[in-house]
């Protein structure tokens, strides 16, 4: 009886292919797990996260660079992908504005952002025209 090394080698290479392929595929998509609810909610925190950055008039990258991530994770984090650990959104808050917590996000304390209400709810008004008046005139 004889031994094939190579015919060995090359089963054990298939079994190894077969467990790698399995456990690769084990990775959970979290948003497929997620209720509806609770994907809205990662959602809203991401784009108070986004507000929050535009009104401390922060860039995107510079965030992510002093928080330690990719500039993808720091997009990830603002459209509210809930693949990302809990730990990385608190670093990316951090990085955009030091010392305010999880809570006092979620209630919009903030004062840059009672700013960024103010600049956005002060618009100019125009004149209507000569149509639009008379589509007023009852």
């Amino acid at each position: 009886m004889t031994f094939d090394v190579r015919a060995h080698t090359m089963l054990v290479k298939s079994s190894i292919d077969a467990i790698t392929g399995d456990l690769t595929n084990m990775k959970v998509q979290q948003s497929a797990v997620l209720s509806t609810h609770l994907a809205q909610e990662v959602v809203h925190l991401g784009r108070l996260l986004a507000r929050l950055r535009h009104a401390r008039k922060v860039k995107q990258v510079d965030a992510a660079l002093r928080a330690g991530l990719s500039r993808n994770t720091a997009y990830r984090i603002e459209k509210g992908d809930a693949g990302l650990a809990i730990g990385q959104i608190l670093r990316y808050l951090e990085a955009i504005a030091p010392g305010t917590t999880l809570a006092g996000l979620l209630l919009e304390s903030d004062p840059a952002l009672s700013a960024l209400q103010a600049r956005e709810s002060t618009k100019r008004v125009r004149d209507l025209s000569a149509a639009e008046l008379d589509d007023l005139n009852f």
